[in-house]
């Protein structure tokens, strides 16, 4: 089952790196990483296969984590994230719908 989580964490040195480890000891499967920063701390969205097993092995070991403040996740089907994964689409980042202008083109 694909579950998206989302880590709230403080980004301090070698954080990110403990978060994506749990994962890849586990041998997971990570089509979608994104990392950035919110609200003074900073959140990585992984999207994963796990099996409900899984899901409480991750909250157990990201729960016990220095650094960590919030770890939540969601049945990536309830978020109709499955059938883009399913088709081999692209996630767009969650930026993908903010409007940027360039200096250049505010001139």
């Amino acid at each position: 089952m694909t579950h998206l989580f989302h880590i709230r964490y403080n980004n301090t040195q070698g954080t990110l790196m403990r978060i994506l480890q749990a994962a890849s000891r586990r041998a997971l499967p990570t089509p979608y990483v994104q990392a950035m920063p919110v609200d003074g701390a900073h959140e990585v969205r992984l999207l994963l296969d796990v099996s409900d097993k899984q899901v409480a092995q991750l909250y157990r070991e990201w729960n016990g984590t220095v650094d960590i403040l919030d770890v939540s996740s969601m049945n990536a089907a309830e978020e109709g994230w499955n059938a883009d994964i399913a088709a081999g689409a692209a996630i767009p980042p969650a930026s993908a719908g903010i409007e940027v202008r360039s200096r250049s083109a505010m001139a």
